[in-house]
């Protein structure tokens, strides 16, 4: 692992690296950037947490988890240790307010995970760097199923907190993905933000239309890296760029219905015609609203990269079924 990048997580937590790696349990090494000298992390305790996660592979340092990307921070029931050096064994080493990198082997985490060693990794270790927002204590003998309620009362706190937060800071996200775009961008009624690119031909789409589309989506703040922060795309050079790339996925302009599309993708898609280009800005009201779903979190704005490659109408997508 780069030094360089351990330094630049230090400071995303507000930390100064200033102590080598340290010997833990097993494989596992250690650095402590930061101790508030409160009760260490316990089996059977909860905690909130953000981290990043990273592998070096012959390319450089790849990202595997980032919650600061995500804008999410992690939840973690403390159970025990899988193996000595694992990361039960290295959170148990912080409390509340501590933050610290770990070097675990990644061997060991593929053999009692479960979870296949990621086949680009150029050594045997993952680094992770967590900082620890709260701890969750259980108390001595305190009953299983106390703790069970203490601890949804505890998550459900802390979601509306993240909840309240992003609902107070949209607009200003929004606004600031503009400024630091320089976009010159037209507003509709609705609030949908856009720039027609290309307007493509005279047909427009629709909602009961599928639409084949090339489309890039991705949350307005940045990556820690500095690049855009993509939670998905129909491009495979993008996905790989982003470190989303699946083996699996299909990248190519994909088939879409387009009335069952967030309200705002959907009203940026009907602006333009068959080889159109357009950017929308979608506010949550018109994407994935105060719920979220998957990666996207509740009152989130989106920003769209589209281009209409075709419109097919029901009877054709009926008649191509028969």
């Amino acid at each position: 692992m780069k030094r360089t990048l351990i330094i630049l997580f230090a400071a995303i937590l507000g930390l100064t690296a200033c102590n080598k790696f340290e010997k833990g349990e097993g494989d596992m090494t250690y650095k402590i950037y930061k101790s508030e000298g409160k009760p260490k992390i316990q089996e059977g305790d909860f905690i909130k947490f953000n981290g990043i996660q990273m592998i070096e592979t012959k390319d450089g340092d790849s990202t595997l988890v980032n919650t600061y990307d995500n804008e999410r921070p992690a939840f973690f029931p403390v159970t025990k240790s899988m193996f000595k050096g694992d990361l039960v064994s290295a959170l148990k080493l912080l409390g509340e307010g501590d933050s610290a990198s770990f070097k675990l082997n990644l061997d060991s985490m593929a053999k009692y995970s479960g979870q296949p060693k990621p086949a680009e990794a150029k050594n045997n270790y993952a680094t992770f760097t967590v900082k620890i927002e709260k701890v969750l204590h259980k108390v001595a003998n305190e009953a299983d199923s106390v703790f069970e309620n203490k601890k949804r009362d505890f998550y459900k706190a802390e979601y509306e907190v993240l909840i309240a937060k992003n609902k107070a800071n949209e607009a200003a996200k929004i606004a600031k993905y503009i400024a630091d775009n320089d976009l010159k961008i037209t507003t509709t009624a609705s609030g949908l933000n856009y720039i027609i690119e290309a307007p493509g031909n005279a047909v427009r789409a629709e909602l009961t239309d599928t639409i084949l589309v090339d489309y890039t989506g991705q949350f307005t703040n940045k990556k820690a890296d500095g690049k855009i922060n993509v939670f998905d795309t129909s491009n495979a050079g993008i996905a790989k760029e982003a470190g989303i790339y699946s083996p699996m996925a299909q990248y190519a302009a994909r088939p879409l219905v387009l009335g069952q599309l967030p309200a705002g993708f959907a009203e940026g898609v009907k602006m333009i015609g068959i080889g159109g280009k357009i950017k929308i800005i979608i506010p949550s009201k018109l994407g994935y609203g105060e719920n979220g779903g998957g990666p996207i979190n509740p009152f989130t704005p989106l920003v769209f990269d589209i281009e209409l490659k075709s419109i097919i109408k029901p009877n054709a997508v009926a008649a191509g079924n028969r």
